[in-house]
């Protein structure tokens, strides 16, 4: 492997480990904004306490997470400017303004209310403080929205055109930029995804409580009641999406459904599902261990004998890594099969009346807890490294977008990042996880108040209002 080689691979590791560890973070606060809002909006209609417990229970790890998230956010946006500058300046033109627009639409509106969301429950009426609670939800959102816009048009560019110095530049209206072929579906499959995550994370503490002994607290049966409700409708709902959003790959990126299916020979006569393998790029081969015959086939082309093309009909240079998008494909989908699984037994338990004192289903969710996270980086690991060898799909190569770059200096910067990173998010991740190991009770503590209470001061008096000074935790774009 040459100098420019090692250094490539060394940039594409660094930016997978950065963006790996900022989209733990979006991932989780965009679906616990919008659970915000919803316990918020529930306690101003109904005037049950408990909903008000789990609001300020949740908005303290909501604070929490999306400073990090913004922390992480701004450290792998540095990288456009130093290992990838090549690309920043090719593609620069397009994604550059649809990432200023997430910035002015969304991460402006989540910043403007964030503050009087945190601390200003006693400071404005009830009415002011859910509008700033709907608006960040909202904005988190709109932040979604434009990043992965930007994503799609990676996957699949439409609506550019080549200047006189090699950039890509708009052609026609942008939304034929931002309404590119895979964003309705890229962007609803991730914001499900969102959802589910953060109704496992809210599960898997409410039954970590109930298994403490908590099944006489309204605010954890409440909280445990609700996620369930969630795995079970929305789990289905994702597995739909998902073979939506298949299909449109299998239309634009064929060479990537191929790598996710093992396929490396062509089957003119219907393709099997291979279940589990052992693909091997070297010999063009996967070593199926088991399969299900046209199965394949049918789920892509809906017909069991359709032909489908194998990835020997790809050049070997246009090929993805299929050893990676094969087992990252099978992680996020058996981890998607589960989350449903958790979902029905959550209904037969309630039809039971036992999804309070049914420890074994209670266990499955708690071990479910952290799977939204691992499914979300799988599914991530399969659309980019899928992607490969294009950072732009078809029209720009890897190698031809990073920087000329040093070995040593890449290796360097890599090396900092990962224990900077594993100290300050571990740090942060570990702080989450106490104040989660503590059940929900009445009289929760503002965000401001909790750090402080935590930590055995005693908080200063305030000239604001009662109680504690409010200084912020943090704040952060959700995309």
């Amino acid at each position: 492997m040459t100098d420019a080689e090692t250094a490539l691979l060394l940039a594409r590791i660094q930016f997978a480990f950065t963006v790996s560890f900022h989209f733990i973070f979006p991932a989780f606060s965009i679906g616990l904004a919008s659970y915000l809002a919803v316990l918020e909006g529930l306690w101003l209609k109904t005037g049950k306490e408990h909903y008000l417990t789990l609001f300020r229970y949740w908005l303290k790890i909501f604070a929490i997470a999306f400073g990090m998230g913004v922390v992480s956010g701004i450290v792998m946006s540095y990288q456009f400017g130093t290992n990838w500058s090549v690309f920043s300046d090719k593609a620069g033109p397009v994604i550059g303004p649809l990432m200023a627009y997430e910035v002015l639409t969304a991460f402006f509106l989540e910043a403007g209310f964030l503050g009087v969301m945190l601390f200003g429950m006693e400071k404005v009426g009830k009415g002011l403080h859910f509008t700033a609670t709907l608006m960040v939800a909202i904005g988190t959102a709109i932040s979604a929205l434009w990043i992965l816009s930007v994503n799609s048009w990676m996957q699949t560019p439409t609506g550019w055109a080549l200047n006189e110095v090699g950039q890509f530049v708009p052609a026609g209206s942008w939304w034929d930029i931002v309404f590119n072929p895979s964003f309705p579906y890229r962007l609803v499959h991730t914001v499900i995804a969102a959802y589910l995550t953060t109704a496992l994370v809210v599960g898997g503490v409410g039954a970590w409580h109930l298994l403490k002994g908590a099944r006489d607290n309204p605010a954890v049966r409440t909280s445990f009641s609700m996620a369930m409700w969630m795995a079970a409708l929305v789990a289905l709902v994702q597995i739909f999406v998902g073979d939506l959003h298949g299909l449109n790959t299998m239309e634009h990126q064929p060479a990537k459904v191929m790598a996710m299916e093992g396929h490396f020979e062509s089957h003119p006569d219907g393709a099997p599902l291979i279940l589990f393998g052992l693909p091997d790029d070297e010999a063009e081969k996967t070593h199926v261990l088991l399969e299900i015959p046209k199965a394949s086939s049918l789920i892509l082309k809906h017909d069991p004998d359709a032909p489908l093309e194998g990835l020997k009909t790809f050049p070997k240079e246009d090929r993805p890594p299929v050893e990676i998008v094969f087992w990252s494909f099978r992680i996020m989908v058996g981890l998607g099969f589960l989350m449903f699984a958790l979902g029905l037994w959550s209904l037969l338990a309630r039809t039971r009346k036992r999804l309070y004192d049914w420890p074994l289903l209670q266990r499955f969710a708690l071990l479910m807890g952290p799977s939204g996270f691992v499914a979300v980086i799988a599914g991530w690991v399969t659309t980019e490294v899928g992607r490969q060898p294009w950072v732009i799909y078809g029209l720009l190569r890897t190698k031809d977008a990073v920087a000329p770059i040093a070995t040593p200096a890449v290796a360097t910067s890599l090396l900092a990042f990962v224990i900077v990173y594993f100290i300050v998010f571990g740090l942060g991740t570990w702080y989450i996880l106490r104040l989660m190991s503590r059940p929900p009770h009445p009289g929760e503590p503002q965000p401001a108040d909790a750090p402080i209470r935590t930590a055995g001061i005693t908080p200063a008096p305030s000239l604001g209002r009662r109680g504690a000074d409010p200084t912020p935790d943090a704040s952060e774009e959700a995309g």
